[in-house]
């Protein structure tokens, strides 16, 4: 509204507030005492009537506008007060006036968060149910240092800007208000006015912890109950588990995509809670890792654009509905990790970009704010408050939600400045080099405080680049993270069996190389989504040859990945050899399983997770060197590896056959003499394979081979692997 429309008995202070403009509206509004007099100004649209309780004090309407005022005696008038409103259409109603309350946030809560060390700042920013002297209400807040005004709009005041304008913090940047009255369920958003430019938005509420489902965008308050949780036992095992050494085997899921209802629709939390539970535990998985379930506006981001940082997408369900998802995987011993991004954020106007009209959350100089890539913002790690909004949604996720660990993704595009960027396109740090010393430093407090706040939880890195001491203690000179995914070794292993077997022999070491930094840092070997997408082909189309091969190949893949070392990653699908691409919009191949060979993979996964598990051998060292040992590794003519993996108390053997040749007396040399079993072969006829095998009993022999006192003449099944162990005597 211009100012020539403002009526003429109107203050300035009052014409501010009809033009959603004033900063500071305690001023104006509310209770005003003074020596002995005191006032109350109410704006209110939509009136008719409007007095103060108690003591029915009839307040005088401005003429020609929506203010309401009172004056008297100090005696006459105590806060809080009630105004007993008419309206228009003749509705009467009583409520608490908002402009009575005094400020409620702590200034040691804003010490904390201008300080970056407000880890609990959920809590305290965004929507909370909140009581003044048992008069219970909605307390909102929201931190926008550039705005001249912030209001709060929502279903409760018509979305009007000049209803609920909040009382400014000062120099936190930080905005409140409570509203009495107000509960759970109620929809809103900020309005903001820019203080330079005078541009108004409207944001969702960036520690809002619900949302409208898409494409709606508007906050939810949510209650501040506490879910009634019954996984005391698995937290309790958490707090001592030695992950370092314990089988961790991830099935990695996309819940929109995993399994839909009979209409093609979602499914909510607690169905996908039962049939994801039922699965898992037949294929042997003993966690699982959700694509981001943080709310997001755009169902083809897979949740990679997200939006809310403290809410469970509204796509499956409520904030309850994944309180018990959480519950019920964990009373079925079912870890769970959450992909969890803080490398960038979308464009979406009603988000976090340009929140206050400023560069607030991301960078204002694009060669250090926008990522070319993917057409997204990247956050400003060097502002203490940015810094602390990530810290606390990550934190809020291990805490709230009882998540046992966060999958941090693009870690690789936040510790370089020109990431992805061409020459002149990025800004070097303060040393002249391209390290984003800011990143570094946010990856190394969220670890640290991550690991002290919730001992157990794990923090993984997906980093694709050489970059040192990733998972090595932030005390030590590293980044602190619990694990990192190791992606030269997928690249590697697909790169080799992507060629033809006739073709190997000159790229053995591709299957060889990645044992030169095998120990140099705690790693998880994924084959993720990212590897059955935009073209790349699904697991079973990278192998070539007939479809015999397809399917043996990716059969001695897998067995070659839970028998190297390290945790282990595989994508919904990839496990039963979906034929087709990933695709986000339907659910996955399920029918492919009424034929024999897909059927023998999904076996042989739940058989590698089985051995995975009870093999020590297998586990107890992933990250270090004495539970791996070279048979031979130089047979690159045959295309052949062999080497053993051990415990304290295990030993197993494992022979790789990479070309679709059966090789007979076959011979590597062993650590000593006996009997030995095979006890997993990926060609047996249970996984629809050719079933060439060593029988029952495999004896060594007296002859010295590979610089090993005894040996064993072996069957090699053709593009298969072995796994072999000597019998207890």
């Amino acid at each position: 509204m211009s100012k020539k429309n403002i009526t003429p008995s109107l203050s300035e202070e009052q014409s501010k507030i009809i033009e959603a403009r004033h900063h500071n509206p305690f001023t104006v509004l509310g209770l005003q005492q003074k020596n002995q007099k005191a006032s109350v100004c109410v704006f209110a649209p939509n009136t008719q009537e409007l007095s103060i309780l108690p003591g029915n004090l009839k307040m005088s309407r401005i003429p020609n506008s929506d203010f309401f005022e009172w004056s008297g005696k100090n005696s006459e008038i105590s806060s809080p007060y009630q105004l007993k409103k008419v309206s228009g259409s003749g509705y009467e109603s009583v409520d608490y006036d908002p402009y009575c309350f005094p400020a409620q946030l702590s200034e040691y809560d804003l010490h904390l968060f201008a300080e970056g060390k407000h880890w609990h700042i959920y809590r305290v920013l965004g929507a909370h149910c909140h009581s003044v002297d048992n008069i219970a209400g909605v307390l909102f807040s929201t931190w926008a240092p550039s705005a001249e005004r912030v209001s709060i709009i929502g279903d409760f005041n018509d979305w009007d800007g000049r209803r609920h304008p909040m009382r400014n913090r000062g120099s936190s940047g930080v905005w409140e208000l409570f509203i009495p009255g107000l509960d759970t369920g109620c929809l809103y958003k900020f309005e903001i006015r820019n203080i330079n430019s005078g541009e108004v938005l409207q944001k969702t509420d960036p520690y809002g912890q619900q949302f409208e489902n898409r494409p709606k965008t508007a906050s939810i308050v949510t209650s501040d109950k506490q879910f009634d949780w019954s996984d005391q036992n698995w937290m309790s095992k958490r707090l001592q588990h030695d992950w370092l050494h314990q089988p961790m085997s991830i099935y990695e899921v996309h819940l929109g995509s995993w399994q839909r209802d009979d209409q093609g629709n979602f499914l909510n939390y607690r169905d996908l809670a039962h049939r994801l539970v039922e699965y898992v535990k037949e294929t042997g998985f003993n966690y699982i890792e959700l694509l981001p379930i943080t709310e997001h506006p755009l169902d083809a981001s897979w949740g990679y654009q997200t939006t809310g940082y403290f809410a469970p997408t509204r796509r499956f369900g409520d904030v309850e509905d994944f309180h018990y998802f959480v519950d019920y995987l964990h009373n079925n011993n079912i870890g769970i990790l959450l992909d969890w991004v803080p490398a960038h954020f979308p464009k979406d106007a009603h988000g976090l970009a340009k929140y206050d009209g400023s560069a607030l959350y991301e960078h204002e100089d694009p060669r250090k704010g926008e990522h070319r890539d993917w057409g997204t913002l990247i956050y400003n790690y060097g502002r203490n408050e940015v810094k602390n909004f990530l810290l606390s949604s990550a934190l809020f996720w291990l805490e709230e939600f009882h998540l046992d660990g966060l999958r941090v993704d693009a870690v690789a595009s936040m510790l370089y400045l020109d990431y992805s960027r061409q020459a002149n396109d990025w800004v070097p740090n303060i040393h002249g080099g391209n390290e984003n010393i800011e990143a570094i430093e946010f990856f190394r407090e969220l670890n640290k405080v991550a690991h002290a706040e919730h001992p157990g939880t794990m923090v993984i890195a997906e980093e694709s680049t050489s970059w040192p001491q990733v998972t090595r203690p932030t005390d030590l000179g590293g980044l602190g993270f619990s694990m990192k995914w190791n992606m030269g070794w997928m690249h590697d292993s697909l790169n080799y069996l992507a060629r033809d077997p006739v073709h190997r022999h000159y790229h053995h070491n591709q299957l060889t190389f990645g044992l030169l930094y095998l120990f140099t840092e705690n790693f998880v070997l994924p084959f993720s989504h990212d590897e059955v997408v935009h073209g790349k082909s699904s697991m079973l189309y990278k192998m070539p040859g007939d479809e015999w091969q397809k399917f043996a190949k990716l059969r001695l893949l897998y067995l070659y990945m839970f028998t190297y070392p390290g945790k282990k990653l595989l994508f919904m699908g990839c496990e039963f050899a979906q034929g087709s691409e990933w695709n986000h919009d339907k659910e996955l191949d399920w029918y492919v399983l009424d034929y024999p060979l897909h059927r023998g993979m999904k076996v042989l996964v739940s058989d590698l997770n089985r051995l995975y598990k009870e093999q020590q051998a297998l586990h107890r060292y992933d990250f270090e060197p004495q539970g791996f040992e070279w048979i031979d590794c130089n047979d690159t003519d045959q295309s052949v590896l062999s080497f053993i993996r051990r415990s304290a108390d295990e030993t197993l053997i494992i022979v790789l056959n990479f070309t679709p040749i059966p090789r007979k007396n076959y011979r590597i040399g062993v650590p000593e003499a006996g009997t030995y079993k095979e006890i997993m072969n990926s060609d047996s006829g249970y996984y629809a394979g050719s079933n060439v095998s060593n029988g029952v009993n495999i004896v060594s022999e007296d002859i010295a081979w590979m610089n090993r006192p005894v040996s064993l003449s072996l069957t090699l099944p053709p593009l298969a692997g072995i796994v072999i162990k000597k019998h207890n005597s």
